[in-house]
């Protein structure tokens, strides 16, 4: 079983929908059967390349106190599903690189690849404070997963993958995706926005025919 998901790395509901994702399918003991690709979608596209601290951003787009209430009920919510968010160390920057590279391990590894990949951006980006959009660490990111570094290092100084990435995230606006994380499953099913994994664990089971 494919499921697609439309996700950006900045997305920190994102990062809790895949989670719950993956959990679930653990849960139902079906490792083995289901694969999640991930497809690219930028909340920000016009995000500066300059990185800066998240928190500015978040507090100019909602205000200080919005802000504050904001990331603590997310903080909170993370923490009761086992994920660490640390949105006082986070780093905003355009998140397209970091998509090109997930492209990458996609199409040369295949989606367990890319899922680890995945992941490790995700915690790169809400828990370790890195700047995705810097290529010796995405490089680091990369190889911990299992890619070659100098393979990475040549796509990243290339605009390998540039051109893909973009007309998959205007073929989501296209769709109509507004709303992310936005899972796919084939069955026609779909999960948009905040969901549970529970929820995960009966779409898993309507797709199975379970």
């Amino acid at each position: 079983m494919k499921v697609e998901v439309y996700d950006d790395i900045a997305c920190p509901w994102c990062r809790l929908g895949t989670h719950q994702f993956h959990s679930a399918v653990a849960a139902a003991g079906a490792e083995p059967d289901v694969e999640l690709v991930h497809r690219p979608y930028q909340l920000m596209p016009d995000a500066p390349e300059e990185s800066r601290p998240l928190m500015d951003t978040v507090v100019e787009m909602f205000g200080p106190e919005q802000a504050e209430a904001m990331v603590t009920e997310m903080t909170r919510v993370g923490a009761n599903e086992g994920i660490e968010y640390r949105f006082d160390r986070a780093i905003a920057v355009n998140t397209l690189t970091a998509h090109r590279l997930r492209w990458l391990a996609l199409h040369e590894h295949g989606a367990e690849v890319q899922a680890a990949l995945a992941t490790a951006l995700f915690d790169a980006y809400f828990r370790d404070g890195v700047n995705i959009a810097d290529h010796t660490r995405l490089t680091e990111l990369a190889e911990w997963v299992g890619l070659a570094g100098r393979r990475v290092r040549d796509f990243l100084a290339s605009g390998e993958g540039e051109a893909e990435v973009l007309e998959q995230v205007a073929a989501a606006r296209r769709e109509g995706v507004t709303t992310v994380p936005r899972f796919a499953f084939e069955n026609g099913e779909l999960l948009v926005g905040v969901t549970s994994t529970q929820a995960f664990g009966d779409a898993l089971r309507k797709a199975s025919g379970r």
